[in-house]
């Protein structure tokens, strides 16, 4: 039987490392920590989107993620502009210089990935591996439970 103490150990150090080794080079390489890449990832994907469905989509507060955001304007890498559907938000876009930085990291970011992931497991594993934590991770976004205070 598998220890799942053991394998959520063995989960979240591997995370730490390879979230620290991916953040390091970026920031070395572009003066880009790997969270406001995750940012700059996600709206460039949706188009546009506010700053909820990033908190949401990052699993973090509304506040934290409104902070970062503050970070990548004053960086002139995202824009705030008014919600037409909803006067109470406003909607994130990258700027150009938000694209540029986006294009010129995501090398370095596919390169890490291969050298952390990509290149340890074969393209079986590596499929298998992606489906398990797929459907993890659509668990743990149906458990209402996260979105209460006492599991912040």
């Amino acid at each position: 039987m598998t220890d799942l103490a053991a394998l959520f150990t063995d989960l979240v150090r591997l995370e730490t490392r390879v979230y620290n080794a991916i953040d390091t080079r970026l920031r070395a390489d572009h003066d880009l920590p790997l969270g406001q890449f995750e940012f700059l990832r996600y709206i460039a994907a949706q188009g546009s989107c506010r700053v909820y469905d990033l908190a949401q989509e990052m699993a973090i507060t509304v506040g934290a993620t409104s902070k970062a955001v503050d970070r990548l304007e004053a960086a002139d890498r995202v824009r705030r502009t008014a919600n037409p559907d909803d006067r109470r938000s406003s909607l994130l876009t990258l700027t150009d210089g938000g694209r540029r930085v986006l294009t010129e990291a995501t090398p370095t970011f596919e390169s890490e990935l291969t050298t952390w992931i990509g290149s340890v497991l074969p393209t079986r594993s590596l499929d298998q591996l992606a489906t398990t934590l797929a459907t993890l991770r659509q668990r743990a976004e149906l458990d209402t439970r996260t979105d209460r205070p006492e599991y912040r």
